[in-house]
């Protein structure tokens, strides 16, 4: 199996007197999905952040191969002025499209609105669709169901799962039925 992600022994804080993360270390192959548990303000969405490269250790250090995101704010992953379709051609190939667009329930035309014209859950199943269409060799995803009722939001984890042989996929949730649901290994913070 190909490593898409290695943190080792990462150690964080906004603070070096109130540290996030001490020591922490985890690996992620194509093919795993793992999911990351913890209370507000446990450091989840920081986590991510330093996998991104937005924020650096204070000490250790991150591998990761190419990889996208979805954020539990869906307002927040689309520029307003924008048509989604013009943001997803601008990061991702349209080849696969139709599938995706199958399999995350959102009807074609609601690619040529503005982010504001859809719903909240609708605009978080166009954000998945453009991750998906990234074709990343790790995928981070910030509740990505949250926003999304209970029949879609099975239907949107059990696509991401079957593309699991292509990708590593981290989790963060609150929902810990999801996580014993789906992922390979649950890490607490």
């Amino acid at each position: 199996m190909q490593k898409v992600l290695e943190l080792k022994s990462i150690t964080f804080g906004y603070t070096k007197n109130r540290l996030l993360f001490e020591n922490l270390s985890i690996s992620l192959q194509k093919g795993e999905l793992k999911a990351i548990v913890g209370a507000s303000g446990a450091g989840k969405s920081t986590l991510f952040e330093l996998i991104l490269g937005n924020l650096d250790p204070l000490e250790g250090k991150i591998e990761v191969m190419r990889c996208s995101e979805v954020f539990q704010d869906p307002y927040s992953s689309f520029h307003p002025s924008y048509t989604l379709i013009n943001q997803i051609e601008d990061v991702a190939s349209l080849r696969d499209l139709e599938f995706y667009l199958k399999h995350v329930n959102l009807d074609k035309k609601l690619l040529y609105k503005l982010p504001h014209e859809l719903s909240g859950g609708q605009l978080q199943r166009a954000s998945i669709l453009r991750a998906m269409l990234m074709k990343p060799d790790l995928l981070l995803l910030d509740e990505p169901t949250s926003a999304l009722d209970n029949v879609v939001q099975l239907d949107v984890m059990k696509m991401l799962m079957e593309h699991l042989e292509n990708m590593g996929m981290l989790l963060i949730t609150h929902d810990m039925d999801l996580a014993k649901w789906c992922a390979d290994e649950i890490i607490e913070l």
